[in-house]
């Protein structure tokens, strides 16, 4: 009887905690973390959480309002449509500006152009990116979570990519397969757009440049024969939606903020002290 009274307490204590761990919070908003309070035993109670861990204060408006449903449809969702549309448009001979027309330029003006220099241009933010994290203290994020946040979008990316590759078995310029969408230029957009997303309130030259490279190096894969036109405006669509998704999924599961938690010791009912953590998304 005493063992399965135990029992029943100690599930009683689990289910009720957090309850009671969230008054303890809503009614004191501003109590500070080591602040003790005695109510029949002494114990102490952690406000609600601000932010994520890892994640500093936003600094613009955009930033406070990544979750927004229309911002979200504005500026994601909306230009990743549009590029991928006008790549989908331009395959073959469509369109004022044709991928067959841009390979016939190519040919024509460049009939000898080849460089390896697009295999690293993609590449070339996150120097910045991890420079700016040395050298700045005004990065959105911590170093641990920016590269959760950027393996997130790369792997949003490849999944968009790959299948789409293999779905419409496009051959490119020079004869290779998979073809349609430029999985370099759609990770090149994705940094690009990390880097804008990370860095946008430090300066927009830093935005600036970041595109800038991702689109020179989806102008070096249709130089190099190794994408069409209607491949590098696809996969940058790709890389955009990206981020922007990862972002704003992210914004949506910590309601635009961070983790609410409250940490508080409990009296297990063999009489013994223990700590218990109440979590709400």
């Amino acid at each position: 009887m005493n063992q399965l009274l135990t029992i029943h307490f100690l599930w009683l204590s689990i289910l009720f905690g957090p309850a009671t761990a969230m008054a303890q919070v809503q009614k004191h908003p501003k109590q500070k973390a080591d602040t003790l309070r005695t109510v029949g035993a002494d114990f102490f109670a952690l406000p609600a959480d601000t932010i994520l861990p890892g994640q500093k204060r936003p600094f613009t408006e955009s930033q406070r309002l990544e979750g927004d449903n229309k911002r979200y449809l504005k500026r994601a969702v909306i230009p990743a449509a549009v590029l991928i549309g006008a790549g989908i448009y331009t395959i073959g001979g469509r369109g004022i500006l044709s991928s067959d027309d841009v390979f016939n330029y190519r040919h024509k003006v460049f009939p000898k152009f080849a460089t390896n220099a697009d295999d690293f241009a993609m590449l070339a933010p996150l120097v910045g990116l991890y420079g700016f994290n040395i050298i700045s203290s005004q990065n959105r994020h911590e170093l641990g979570r920016q590269t959760v946040l950027l393996l997130s979008s790369g792997a949003l990316a490849s999944a968009i990519v790959w299948p789409t590759k293999k779905l419409t078995d496009r051959d490119r310029p020079n004869g290779k397969p998979y073809a349609f969408p430029s999985g370099h230029t759609a990770y090149a957009f994705t940094i690009a757009t990390f880097m804008d997303k990370e860095f946008r309130h430090k300066s927009p030259w830093v935005s600036v440049v970041s595109y800038g490279i991702a689109g020179g190096t989806g102008v070096l894969r249709v130089l190099n024969d190794a994408h069409w036109l209607s491949d590098v405006l696809a996969g940058a669509g790709v890389g955009i939606i990206s981020v922007n998704t990862v972002y704003w999924v992210q914004a949506k599961l910590t309601q635009g903020g961070g983790l609410n938690t409250a940490m508080y010791p409990i009296v297990l009912p063999n009489g013994q002290m223990g700590m218990a953590m109440s979590l709400t998304f």
